[in-house]
């Protein structure tokens, strides 16, 4: 199903004005989503550091009592702790780095009175609720795969026990 959007011309009289109230609020959330996007560069940088350690970590734990088969099945998911680390690391930086684009082009659309700083805010902004829907399905689909999985292994589970 394609949809198609109908904008006015750039020509065109404005649709929408703001009052001083609304873009007093849009420059309040601005401020607030640039600092949220910083902080989440800096627990980025974090997430990328842990992710640098996290196999080394695992493998060290492992070595603690290398007689029981656990530890041989740690050793080998350290790879997999620090490949996992780093999505979540780059997630995490698109997340902030939308919210980042948002707030300072927000702040400076609403300041000098620029429709194209507002309009790429907006895009921005648009842009961050996109991921997050597309994370939402994703994480959504892997929880009803976790539980037909649960339940698959459940009734086997059960059947194998009435033998």
């Amino acid at each position: 199903m394609e949809t198609t959007d109908n904008f006015e011309m750039a020509d065109a009289a404005p649709v929408i004005s703001l009052n001083y109230e609304a873009q007093t609020y849009l420059r309040e959330a601005g401020k607030w989503a640039s600092f949220l996007g910083i902080i989440g560069f800096i627990f980025t940088g974090f997430i990328a550091i842990a992710a640098l350690f996290a196999g080394t970590m695992i493998a060290n734990v492992s070595r603690l009592s290398p007689e029981t088969p656990a530890t041989a099945i740690m050793a080998g998911m350290g790879g997999f702790a620090t490949v996992i680390y780093l999505l979540v690391g780059l997630l995490y930086f698109f997340f902030s780095l939308f919210l980042y684009q948002f707030g300072s082009r927000i702040k400076k659309g609403i300041t000098y009175a620029d429709q194209f700083h507002v309009t790429t805010a907006f895009s921005k902004l648009k842009s961050f609720f996109k991921l997050w829907g597309i994370l939402t399905i994703v994480i959504l689909c892997l929880y009803a795969l976790i539980i037909a999985c649960a339940i698959i292994f459940g009734l086997s589970a059960s059947s194998m026990m009435n033998r």
